[in-house]
């Protein structure tokens, strides 16, 4: 593999076996049916969908906190499914995550500074007043104040919490940032500051981003490409430009109309998308959105449409060519 990919990822699948009672056999749950992608050095990929979707199953299996059921997942060309327990003790540096909720993801009886040090204390061999200027470097870089490094995360604003999150994951040098809808807890006034930094520490470290959203507004301020997915699988991948200007995907489309717009000018006609996610235990026959698709056919309801090239992007709709 290509060794300046910071990760690769291809057919990715992750199925859990879910118990229904004890009459009943265990249900299958196909959470994520075959995602593949590339994250290149200083680029973001923004995997977008409704919840239940499988966004946060993907940034588990790229964190390495669950492993694939199927499929292939190499960071830096080694490959991370087939790894020892010595192999991946080593890769998990390589890729750290930023939570949602940065009120529930940090120690509240720890001390910044505590919370900053810990993963070299557990990582690397680095002396106590290396680790403490360490974090106090990066606490620099995310806009934190000296004198927070003795401080409680309780003592601290939504956006500041979140700037301490982030430094976490900078700590020990990542080349792969995975941002589980790191603004969605925030306040509105402070989103665009995190944004703007996240940006920033993406082009002093060439970091490379897996962007878990739902806010498209969101999406197409930070994104380099975006992914959609419904109910497992990738419905349509390209660039942010060929993605926003021209949906080929019905579930794109009605995402995209729905995305509220203060100039006029940029908004879409209303589409909002009928009937609820189905239950991921009993995903409809052929394409999973066929029964909320206006532009659902017989065809769409017994074949599973596969993910090819239309148009600059990859789309798995039978209908694409007419869609846009």
């Amino acid at each position: 593999m290509n060794e300046a990919l910071s990760l690769q990822a291809v057919d990715l699948h992750r199925y859990y076996q879910v118990g229904r009672g004890p009459f009943k056999q265990p249900a299958t749950l196909k959470a994520v049916a075959g995602a593949s992608f590339t994250l290149a050095p200083g680029k973001t990929l923004a995997v977008v969908g409704e919840s239940g979707c499988g966004k946060s199953t993907l940034a588990r299996l790229i964190t390495m906190i669950e492993p694939p059921t199927n499929g292939q997942l190499a960071i830096d060309g080694q490959d991370v499914t087939g790894a020892t327990p010595d192999q991946l003790r080593a890769l998990r540096p390589k890729v750290q995550m930023v939570f949602q909720d940065p009120y529930g993801s940090l120690n509240p009886r720890k001390q910044v500074g505590a919370i900053l040090e810990e993963p070299l204390e557990i990582n690397t061999p680095l002396k106590a007043d290396e680790r403490r200027q360490a974090a106090r470097d990066v606490m620099a870089k995310v806009g934190l104040r000296p004198e927070y490094y003795g401080r409680y995360p309780h003592m601290f604003s939504g956006g500041q919490r979140q700037r301490i999150a982030i430094a976490r994951a900078l700590m020990l040098r990542p080349k792969v940032v995975v941002a589980d809808e790191p603004v969605s807890a925030l306040d509105v006034s402070i989103r665009a500051q995190v944004l703007n930094l996240l940006m920033d520490l993406q082009a002093e470290f060439n970091l490379a981003y897996l962007f878990i959203s739902h806010d498209l507004g969101v999406v197409r301020h930070i994104a380099d490409e975006v992914m959609v997915m419904y109910l497992g699988r990738t419905v349509e991948h390209g660039a942010k430009e060929t993605i926003f200007a021209g949906p080929r995907h019905p579930y794109t489309k009605a995402l995209l109309a729905s995305t509220p717009a203060v100039d006029p000018a940029q908004r879409r006609q209303r589409a909002a998308i009928k009937g609820e996610l189905p239950s991921p235990f009993d995903p409809p026959p052929g394409c999973a959105f066929h029964r909320r698709c206006p532009f659902a056919t017989p065809l769409c309801a017994s074949t599973v449409p596969e993910l090819r090239a239309l148009d600059g992007r990859l789309v798995a709709c039978h209908h694409a060519e007419s869609i846009g």
